[in-house]
């Protein structure tokens, strides 16, 4: 796919690592909107790339239709989405006190993360369908996001886990139920990035969390988790996996 007059929707493209993806495509002439929650920098950041924000929840179903509609009736069209939307807590199956794990919370992180990314893919499915197809056949490309903890999940991650192994899990199905109407369905599962909940985070105390890392042992920066996205998009033969950006590294129990 070429990015030059292509369309997207960011969602979670006001910070960090969707950020940094929604950059590089406007920088390669590519269209765009900016999906976060209204509390968000969304509106600076879609006004800095030249796009338009659109303040969604998308933990809102029906919603969230409406705003991506809007998004793509604006834009005239849509070719590329980029979701990192999503979140986790810390929770055990069974707590030290012997209390269960809150299935309400559990619940919470599954609809967050996975059901969630599932409804973006579904409408802009429905949206990319519409599109007349390029040299290779292509009508457009959706970019998931897992967690390298959905293969090696740590001691109170199991909704998280069970989340984001959702995501893997359904990439490859995904890819096979649109390919027939030339659309590519990847994943990405990154280790810990400098981003979110990990900004921030002193040299001394990132260093323990990437010391089990390959190299480099360092967190990630959102420029790398964007230079995957993408070439994802403008390779027609990635489709269906789910690909670890994570400098080699493989988490602990704890």
């Amino acid at each position: 796919m070429d990015i030059s007059g292509s369309k997207a929707i960011f969602v979670g493209g006001a910070s960090g690592m969707c950020r940094a993806t929604a950059t590089e495509f406007a920088a390669k002439g590519g269209q765009l909107s900016i999906l976060d929650l209204e509390s968000s920098d969304g509106a600076a950041v879609a006004q800095e790339l030249g796009g338009k924000f659109y303040p969604c929840n998308v933990m809102d179903y029906d919603d969230m239709a409406d705003v991506m509609d809007s998004a793509v009736s604006d834009m005239g069209g849509l070719h590329y989405v980029v979701n990192t939307a999503g979140g986790g807590g810390a929770q055990r199956t069974l707590k030290k006190d012997g209390t269960r794990h809150s299935l309400s919370d559990f619940r919470r992180v599954i609809d967050l993360n996975l059901i969630a990314s599932f409804n973006i893919n579904g409408i802009a499915a429905e949206h990319m369908a519409k599109n007349e197809p390029n040299a290779d056949g292509e009508r457009g490309v959706m970019i998931n996001t897992a967690s390298i903890a959905a293969f090696e999940g740590q001691i109170g991650q199991v909704s998280y886990t069970a989340a984001k192994a959702g995501i893997a899990g359904m990439t490859l199905t995904m890819a096979r139920d649109l390919g027939v109407l030339g659309i590519r369905c990847m994943t990405i599962a990154p280790s810990l990035f400098d981003t979110g909940l990990t900004a921030g985070i002193p040299d001394e105390g990132a260093q323990q969390l990437t010391k089990d890392a390959a190299f480099p042992r360092r967190m990630g920066q959102p420029h790398e988790f964007a230079t995957m996205a993408i070439a994802i998009y403008e390779c027609p033969m990635m489709n269906g996996s789910t690909i670890r950006v994570d400098a080699g590294q493989r988490f602990a129990p704890r």
